[in-house]
């Protein structure tokens, strides 16, 4: 069954052609969806509730006279605050989570350098995790570990996977049922040697 879950944007013809790129011969897209961009931009909206106010005291301190050669650094801080909510949602808009028969890609387009990560199943943990917020919104699955913390979509506990998909179980379901076909496939494909 392939689920097709990646929205229409400016970005989408740059990622589908990365995704055809990596994929190799033979390899089947089982399921493709991006992160819910704007559930994680409005999670990180308390930047604004701080950003916002901070910008406008920095340009009241300013038109005064009350600060100058402190200026360029509280500006920067405030730009910042108000526009990492963004910059999330851009960065989500441009990136792909796929499952294929063969292993689980993130595929992004976001910055200076596309990138395509690839796992396979057999560098998956035993068991998936899936990180629920709660409320019906949009969750995480963890599906390999002890990945360092510095690395993208890595949690800081070294848990690494799509981050802020909706409807996890079923993309979990797609996940383990493609790792148990490959397993299968792989096992037939080992006693077929043996015997010849």
């Amino acid at each position: 069954m392939s689920m097709d879950e990646i929205r229409s944007t400016l970005f989408t013809a740059k990622l589908r052609w990365l995704l055809a790129q990596a994929l190799q011969r033979g390899e089947r897209v089982l399921w493709q969806g991006q992160p819910d961009g704007v559930a994680r931009m409005m999670f990180w909206r308390f930047l604004w509730w701080i950003g916002i106010p901070w910008l406008a005291l920095v340009a009241i301190a300013l038109t005064r006279g009350w600060i100058a050669e402190s200026a360029m650094v509280l500006l920067v801080l405030g730009v910042a605050m108000v526009g990492t909510p963004l910059l999330v949602l851009l960065r989500d808009l441009q990136t792909l989570y796929v499952i294929t028969n063969r292993r689980a890609l993130i595929v992004r387009t976001f910055g200076s350098k596309p990138t395509v990560t690839d796992t396979l199943f057999s560098d998956m943990d035993a068991t998936f995790e899936i990180l629920d917020i709660g409320r019906g919104r949009p969750c995480t699955l963890f599906f390999a570990s002890g990945i360092s913390s510095r690395a993208s979509d890595t949690a800081y506990t070294g848990h690494y996977g799509f981050h802020c998909i909706r409807d996890a179980v079923a993309v979990r379901d797609i996940l383990e049922r493609a790792r148990r076909e490959d397993a299968a496939r792989s096992a037939g494909t080992r006693q077929g040697s043996a015997r010849g």
